[in-house]
């Protein structure tokens, strides 16, 4: 089980950047890797660059994913989680006696993010171009305090 900091609803900004501190730690990891085969194919994964980026009303996640069609890549959103999964084919492989080459890694991959509470799953969009993924996620609209009046006895 995992430990959640509280954050009340009056400090958005702090909302905000504990949800940048988690993206940092899930990806933090992937950036940080001390060899060059980030994304080689290890064990038939292949991992692609993922970049994150935060705008006004979205965050954009863009994946490259080279030589995948989006046939071949799922997006799905499960428990405020976005896991984008799916499989690149290997498209130029030589086999001749005394040596085996790949031109491109190959393999299956999966990405997850966990996503700020309040986001309308609904509402995300995802579309491939040019050999990159671009999954859109509106922010969460922002709770505006409550006031309660108070009567007197």
């Amino acid at each position: 089980m995992a430990l959640v900091r509280w954050v009340p609803a009056s400090q958005p900004a702090r909302e905000l950047e504990s949800f940048q501190q988690e993206v940092g730690r899930l990806f933090g990891s992937f950036f940080d890797s001390p060899t060059g085969a980030r994304r080689a194919n290890v064990a038939g994964r292949f991992v692609p660059a993922v970049d994150l980026v935060e705008e006004d009303e979205r965050y954009v996640l863009r994946a490259d994913l080279p030589g995948v069609s989006e046939q071949d890549v799922k997006v799905e959103v499960q428990d405020n989680v976005l896991t984008v999964s799916g499989e690149r084919r290997s498209e130029r492989e030589e086999r001749k006696e005394g040596y085996h080459r790949v031109e491109r890694a190959s393999g299956s991959f999966s990405r997850s993010l966990a996503l700020p509470e309040g986001v309308d799953a609904q509402q995300i969009q995802a579309r491939i171009e040019h050999g990159v993924l671009e999954v859109s996620v509106p922010k969460p609209a922002r709770r505006a305090p409550h006031r309660v009046a108070v009567e007197t006895a």
